[in-house]
Order: C-alpha cells, then structure tokens, then sequence
C-alpha cells in the first residue's frame, strides 16, 4: 500500500487529536496470538505453504448494538458485507483507490471494482477483484478473506504477499459489535528464514494507522 498510507496520514492522522482517536477507538494487537484462527486456515496455507515469516497485526473496534443499523443484526452475513462495502467504498480507501485507478484501470482490469458505487453495492463474493490490488479468496457468515500485496493477475507466488481479514461479529453478552481489519504480509516466494516478516519497521507502524483508518471509516456504513 506504499505511498498512499502517508498521503492519507498527513490529511486524516496528522493531527494530534484525531490520531489520539483513532488509537484509542481502534487499538492495534501485535503480533497475533499463536492460536489465532488465520494460522490453520486453508487460505494462509495456500498462500504461504513455506510458512514465511509474516508481519502481522489486528485493529478491534467496539461500538454498542444500539447505535447500529438494526437490519444488519438479524440475518447472519449481513453486518459484515456492510463492513466490507465501508471499507473499501468508504474516505478511508478514497486516496489509495484513486491513485490505483490512474495507474492500473484499463481494459485489462475492467471486469474488477473500481468505482465507489461498485464497492458499496458488491456482494463481495469469492474471486470479486478490487483495483487491481486485492482479491477476495473467502466469504464466511462472519468475515471476508482479500489477498494482497500485488495485483491479483499474479496468481502465483510474490515476492509481496499477505491476507486482510475482515470481520464483524456480535457480542450479545456486552450488547455490542466487534470489527477488525486483521492483516498478515509475508513473501510467498521460496523459503525464507528467521522469524520477522518483509516490511520495515516504519512502514508497519503506516500500515497500523492507514488500518486504523479503515475500520474507522469502514464503521461508518453501519452506524444509523
């Protein structure tokens, strides 16, 4: 996502008092537990079988069930296409989207979503292409799997590789919904020894807050 995280940080985080909120909003956990979910899952082996060291962090939001559109609560799957579609058709994608569509949008990649409209109105199923940068690989009642690190006409291995998982779930015991935006970047090419993932140290800590703004943004699609 190169230079676009710092685009976006010098318009939206470069203030001190909106980047206190969305740190305090929407914390980062980092690195993921050991038993996290993503490292049995079928896709994670598929895209990294020589289990290459990832750089790898969640952003968890919180937000009450009563500020949330009431439709999105009672069918299973819905809560979290909306989150989706938020995301990617929200402000905090507008930036990165743009830039991707001047470099990359030709007939080549016409069959992939691009426009605002297309992205929050997709149904976000498997094989649905996003800006010629992700791709979604799975779509469960709870959570939306995209590849990313290049574009998806590179369907074999990458020298830059990873997975964003989107999730949104209901916690009926605290009445609230929990969002994240968990992301694993890794290489998929050969085998690659120790155990620190391929990004540098600073543009992890961009990737934190450009996740930050997506799960912020990507909420406001469910608020009422």
């Amino acid at each position: 996502m190169g230079f676009m995280r710092t685009t976006v940080l010098a318009g939206v985080a470069g203030t001190s008092t909106i980047a206190a909120y969305l740190a305090s909003r929407n914390p980062i956990i980092t690195p993921l537990a050991t038993d996290d979910p993503v490292w049995k899952s079928k896709v994670y082996t598929r895209q990294n079988p020589s289990r290459n060291p990832a750089t790898q962090d969640i952003c968890i939001k919180r937000l009450p069930i009563s500020k949330i559109k009431p439709e999105l609560v009672n069918r299973d799957g819905d809560l979290v296409l909306e989150f989706c579609r938020g995301v990617w058709g929200g402000l905090g994608y507008f930036a990165q989207r743009k830039c991707l569509e001047y470099k990359y949008r030709g007939p080549e990649t016409a069959n992939q979503l691009w426009e605002s409209e297309q992205l929050r109105s997709s149904n976000y199923e498997k094989g649905t292409q996003i800006t010629d940068h992700f791709e979604v690989l799975e779509k469960t009642s709870t959570s939306i799997t995209v590849r990313a690190g290049d574009t998806p006409r590179k369907q074999g291995p990458r020298a830059s590789d990873g997975l964003f998982v989107i999730s949104a779930s209901i916690d009926k015991v605290h009445e609230e919904v929990e969002l994240s935006v968990k992301s694993v970047f890794f290489s998929s090419e050969g085998k690659i020894t120790g155990n620190k993932g391929n990004m540098p140290r600073w543009m992890e800590e961009l990737h934190q807050w450009y996740s930050r703004i997506l799960n912020e943004t990507g909420s406001w699609s469910l608020l009422k």
